[in-house]
């Protein structure tokens, strides 16, 4: 009886002490964390878009209505004249479009109101796959902060701050050990 308990617990010893250990986590693993995480909760920056009955009528207004063409000539938007006066040897013309969204489109809205939405102007993936830098906090918790590069949608043009300093930003995410699930990035 005592060789069979002491079998059993020897075997069972050995099977714990072959099984990897899970609470130990390297850059790589996290790094395949964070891309799993970034691949279903993409990180973006949001723009104002303005569709409906819109009106261009100086030449500022017209290099806004370059934009909505460029966005029409890609199938995102459709646009259909209204009203359109050209003045005789004047700079400045007036045109009324009817500017629609299409469902090209519906991948970049937010949220969309009666006259406005809110888009995706630009996406942030993973620069590379390694993280930037890797801290593992404890057994269960490792802190780990990525380099996201930028990448421009259709609708960047419409952001209000173009001008950004940087082609990438970094990101921290902390990392948490689930005992079912493994690894996860929590908020």
């Amino acid at each position: 009886m005592k060789n069979r308990i002491f079998a059993i617990l020897l075997l069972f010893t050995v099977a714990v002490a072959g099984c990897k250990d899970v609470a130990k986590i390297n850059a790589e693993e996290a790094g395949d964390v964070i891309t799993d995480y970034l691949k279903a909760n993409q990180e973006y920056k949001v723009a104002r878009f303005h569709f409906g009955e819109m009106k261009f009528n100086s030449k500022k207004d017209m290099i806004e209505l370059d934009k909505y063409k460029t966005l029409e000539d890609e199938g995102y938007i459709s646009m259909e004249l209204q009203e359109g006066k050209k003045k005789f040897l004047s700079r400045d013309s007036s045109f009324v479009y009817i500017i629609k969204l299409t469902e090209k489109a519906s991948d970049f809205v937010l949220k969309q109101d009666e006259d406005k939405a809110n888009v995706k102007a630009v996406l942030y993936e993973l620069a590379s796959e390694k993280p930037v830098n890797f801290n593992q906090v404890n057994d269960n918790n490792a802190k780990v902060t990525v380099s996201l590069k930028k990448a421009n949608t259709v609708f960047a043009p419409f952001q209000k701050n173009q001008s950004d300093n940087s082609e990438f930003i970094t990101r921290t995410y902390r990392l948490k050990l689930d005992k079912i699930e493994g690894w996860k990035v929590v908020k």
